[in-house]
């Protein structure tokens, strides 16, 4: 299965100069979030493929003007063609606004996952905003991962973690690519293409 991730900003690749060949090929597509709805929703316009995304930091505006014909996997775990993909969006909590959390909340939401994650098996790729803590985070509160993830990949191992929120261009030493344990970690910054196995 080839997989499109999106985080962060927008690409003009995919919008700017849009040419729908680019989608060619592509059986899903995930947003890590902080990216416009109307860019979500004109790549669902030019896909069969569903688009699933969490919520960024920043994005508030998905209550007013939610991106259409995408599906939010908040808390879920959405099953395509047999691959399973959890969906946990925001950021570590650093001034009021929707789509933050404390450390303490995000493994609440984590543990009220336990039937979900019982009954499906585990997941085969994590979707979130943040990265996990220490680890590719960054060292200011707004940037830095949430513990709970480093929970979630020890005990599930999954294939693959996607995620955004520490956008490559900050430094030279943000990785792309990196491996946790077993699991492959995938920087979502603008646009990155990966396929897993079904």
């Amino acid at each position: 299965m080839k997989i499109l991730a999106i985080a962060d900003q927008e690409s003009k690749l995919l919008w700017d100069y849009f040419d729908k060949s680019y989608l060619e090929g592509i059986d899903l597509i995930l947003s890590c979030g902080d990216l416009k709805p109307q860019y979500l929703s004109f790549l669902a316009t030019f896909t069969h493929a569903p688009v699933l995304y969490v919520h960024g930091n920043h994005d508030d505006r998905y209550a007013d003007t939610p991106p259409d014909g995408c599906i939010c996997i908040e808390d879920k775990i959405y099953v395509h063609k047999g691959v399973r993909i959890l969906g946990l969006g925001g950021s570590m909590r650093y001034k009021p606004g929707a789509h933050q959390y404390t450390q303490a909340q995000m493994h609440r939401r984590v543990r009220r996952l336990w039937w979900k994650l019982k009954y499906n098996r585990g997941f085969d790729i994590l979707l979130t905003h943040s990265p996990a803590y220490q680890f590719n985070d960054g060292n200011d509160l707004p940037h830095r991962g949430f513990a709970a993830f480093c929970t979630l990949l020890d005990k599930y191992k999954p294939a693959f973690f996607v995620h955004g929120h520490v956008h490559l261009n900050y430094g030279a030493k943000i990785p792309r690519l990196s491996t946790y344990n077993e699991t492959q970690v995938i920087n979502a910054y603008e646009k990155y293409i990966f396929e897993i196995d079904v």
